[in-house]
């Protein structure tokens, strides 16, 4: 059993880091920090929810409400933020597939700091010049159901494997099979920059 649990968390802990496309080393300067009127020039990584997509004539703009990351530096959707910021990057990104709610992690260097307004309060968004906007696939529904058992099943969107787990249906046993599932379009969204 002992191996079985090391095996799991040696699993797990190789999955724990971000993808190669916003993969490395940034400082911890985070929105409040920018606002303040420095770090301009600094690279950073920071993710969050789209508020708005707003393609301009050679380039896109995001308005972004800033979240924590997680290890592999997807946004974690707590009640928690750091303020909103506006990421602009090269190209046409359609606000059809980059909609509103959608989770993204953005890399790029902070230009400055735009006054704006979040509804009529005034607001400094700290400008990021995108190198990689990074967008994550929809989370499982929490509500939907792996077979007949009432628990969804995480593996089933990320492609094929093992899933298997101890669930309390009155018999007291564990479920597990293998699988083949997957996101639609074999995972995240990368958008690559036509040069």
């Amino acid at each position: 059993m002992k191996v079985v649990l090391l095996l799991l968390a040696t699993t797990l802990a190789a999955c724990a880091h971000p993808p190669q496309p916003i993969d490395g080393q940034f400082p911890p300067v985070q929105v409040p920090d920018v606002q303040s009127g420095e770090h301009t020039g600094e690279r950073v990584r920071w993710g969050g929810v789209i508020v708005e997509t707003r393609p301009e004539r050679d380039q896109t703009c995001f308005e972004l409400v800033s979240l924590p990351l997680d290890a592999r530096a997807r946004p974690r959707i707590v009640d928690q933020t750091y303020g909103r910021f506006e990421a602009c990057a090269p190209g046409f990104y359609d606000p059809e597939i980059y909609e509103q709610r959608r989770e993204v992690t953005v890399v790029g260097t902070v230009q400055d700091v735009v006054a704006g307004k979040v509804g009529e309060y005034d607001y400094r968004f700290p400008r990021v010049a995108a190198e990689m906007v990074y967008l994550w696939p929809p989370r499982p529904d929490p509500g939907a159901y792996y077979g007949v058992y009432p628990y969804w099943d995480p593996w089933s969107y990320w492609g094929w494997g093992w899933s298997a787990g101890w669930h309390d249906d009155g018999y007291n046993d564990w479920h597990g099979g293998w699988h083949a599932g997957g996101a639609p379009g074999g995972g995240p969204m990368v958008h690559h920059q036509q040069r």
